[in-house]
């Protein structure tokens, strides 16, 4: 198994050090680490070409987080696909457990693990919400994004079959991805804390519940226009975003936001004529 890693950063250069030493500290090493600066000013660049000579560096005008993973991955050498952001780290074993567990059951070409979260230096629990799950989930990922980027490993192929990081979305991008993938994959899934999320940091993409809500629906949207789901998972599909175009509606209502109100509502009615229809 071959193992490329891909880093997307953006003027992260301290954070950066201890994604990358993270990776070089692994019980199993990859066969290539490539970071994918995206038009970092901090010196990031330099202090790649400097500090870790083995990387390979990509430098592009500042294109967003999708842009940076699929160039990255575009120019990967091995077969097997590991994401890690450049504020979060792995655990010493991460890759060596993942390696085993796909080894052991060769059927799956994804796998994601769980995860420890610090947040302004303390570390906090998960809440029920954001609870963890392997096999056919496609259906258990349609409400929030259940798979951290820095978590996966993945066949490269997979790519070939459901396309890339969509590039217009500036988040929920991997909430979009995942979608996809679960849509026709099975999930393996290490119930093990195998990477360290950092939160709090100033340069976080911020973003209120409403924003990201929305973003979602436009996922959705994409999803089920574009893919060609199984009638089970179509329905959950419609079903779901139903309910969160009438939350995303509700919202508008109380800020008055008439106008747009009246365009969501139309998008509602569309849904549930396509439900009743299909």
């Amino acid at each position: 198994m071959k193992i490329s890693v891909i880093i997307p950063t953006f003027n992260r250069i301290d954070l950066l050090k201890r994604a990358i030493d993270s990776i070089l500290n692994q019980s199993i090493k990859p066969y290539d680490i490539i970071v994918v600066d995206d038009g970092s000013t901090d010196g990031t660049s330099d202090m790649i070409q400097q500090k870790y000579k083995s990387i390979k560096l990509i430098q592009q005008k500042n294109s967003g987080v999708s842009a940076a993973r699929n160039n990255g991955i575009k120019n990967a050498q091995g077969d097997w696909i590991a994401l890690l952001d450049s504020d979060d780290e792995w655990e010493k074993n991460k890759l060596e457990e993942q390696v085993n567990k796909l080894t052991d059951n060769p059927k799956y070409e994804f796998c994601h693990t769980n995860e420890i979260w610090i947040r302004n230096g303390i570390r906090v629990n998960q809440k029920k919400r954001h609870k963890k799950y392997g096999g056919f989930i496609f259906d258990k990922c349609l409400d929030i994004c259940r798979i951290s980027p820095s978590s996966v490993l993945f066949n490269k192929n997979i790519f070939n079959h459901v396309g890339w990081f969509n590039d217009k979305l500036p988040v929920c991008e991997d909430y979009d991805l995942w979608l996809r993938i679960t849509a026709d994959y099975e999930i393996l899934f290490i119930d093990k804390p195998l990477i360290v999320k950092y939160g709090g940091h100033n340069d976080q993409l911020s973003h209120s519940v409403e924003a990201i809500e929305s973003f979602r629906i436009k996922a959705l949207e994409s999803l089920l226009e574009n893919s060609d789901l199984s009638k089970n998972n179509r329905v959950h599909a419609v079903e779901m975003i139903i309910k969160k175009l009438n939350i995303y509606l509700n919202g508008l209502v109380k800020r008055k936001k008439h106008d747009e109100a009246k365009k969501i509502a139309e998008k509602i009615k569309f849904w549930n004529k396509d439900m009743f229809e299909y």
